[in-house]
């Protein structure tokens, strides 16, 4: 008998707000975005985490602060 356990991750956006700045690569203006992650182990919630990620609204890259 082998048993199989199910892992999954799911995002979800809460919030969008425009951030200060520009994209460093096309001039365009920067997104910011609250992201809520969920780790599930056997469809139960086993973890919760929010961040925010940066996004430019013209070349859709992912921004990163440093």
């Amino acid at each position: 008998m082998c048993l199989v356990f199910v892992c999954d991750e799911d995002e979800r956006v809460l919030a969008r707000q425009p951030a200060t700045g520009a994209c460093p690569y096309c001039g365009g203006m920067v997104q910011a975005m609250d992201i809520e992650s969920q780790w599930r182990f056997c469809f139960l919630p086993f973890y919760f985490k929010t961040k925010r990620k940066y996004y430019c609204t013209m070349c859709t890259r992912r921004l990163v602060v440093q």
